[in-house]
């Protein structure tokens, strides 16, 4: 999964030169955190909302909404910005890029090619698009959590298992995150399964693994177990 594939693109920019007021103007009128601050057609910066209001004072002041609209005309982009900002290339990992983002704390990060254009910018919101496209859950269907042992051949055990109850499997994740050890984790997600016959799914699965939970998106029903 690369982040050429689900980069945000165009980008909407600033200028160094402009003022505040125009990039809290351009971060309202597109839903948007972050601005991308260029000089000519070069990346200089990136400047937030939470730079904004922190250069516009915080609420502890006494500064009224006058005050706070002439600070912002009045005071340039380049003087509240991030200089050098983090960039990732179009061929980085969606994941090297999430491990980014919570390594340094931030919001996204732009995207610039071998060239240093500004390509594209990649944002928490497009991760959160990719995990909702990965798990399916947009087409809805039924999940299954369990804890299998960690050996070979386990997880094809499972989906075996639903394919014979007509399931047509749309995902499957694994972790060995918060599983005890000689364990993993499994999340299925799938399709056409006959709802008559799930509590007689629902009892074989739990003889071949831990049943953690099953929700079924469609029917908006959910049984926990662990």
């Amino acid at each position: 999964m690369l982040v050429r594939n689900w980069m945000s693109t165009p980008v909407i920019t600033v200028n160094a030169e402009d003022y505040m007021q125009n990039a809290t103007t351009l971060l309202k009128e597109h839903g948007i955190r972050m601005l991308p601050v260029m000089m000519g057609a070069k990346l200089v910066g990136i400047v937030t909302d939470r730079d904004i209001k922190r250069a516009s004072a915080s609420d502890a002041t006494s500064l009224g909404m006058h005050e706070i609209l002439y600070l912002r005309s009045n005071v340039k982009i380049k003087h509240v910005m991030t200089k050098a900002p983090i960039t990732v290339p179009p061929d980085y990992t969606v994941e090297e890029t999430a491990e980014l983002l919570l390594k340094h704390k931030i919001s996204g990060v732009p995207v610039v090619d071998s060239s240093g254009e500004l390509v594209g910018i990649i944002t928490q919101s497009d991760l959160f698009r990719l995990m909702v496209s990965l798990t399916g859950i947009g087409q809805k269907g039924i999940q299954f959590a369990c804890e299998v042992k960690d050996r070979s051949g386990a997880i094809k055990e499972i989906t075996d298992m639903i394919a014979t109850f007509n399931g047509r499997i749309v995902s499957v994740l694994t972790t060995y995150e918060t599983a005890p050890t000689g364990y993993r984790k499994v999340y299925l997600r799938a399709y056409q399964i006959d709802r008559q016959k799930l509590p007689e799914l629902e009892k074989i699965l739990k003889e071949k693994a831990k049943l953690l939970y099953i929700v079924d998106h469609g029917e908006n029903t959910r049984t926990v177990y662990d």
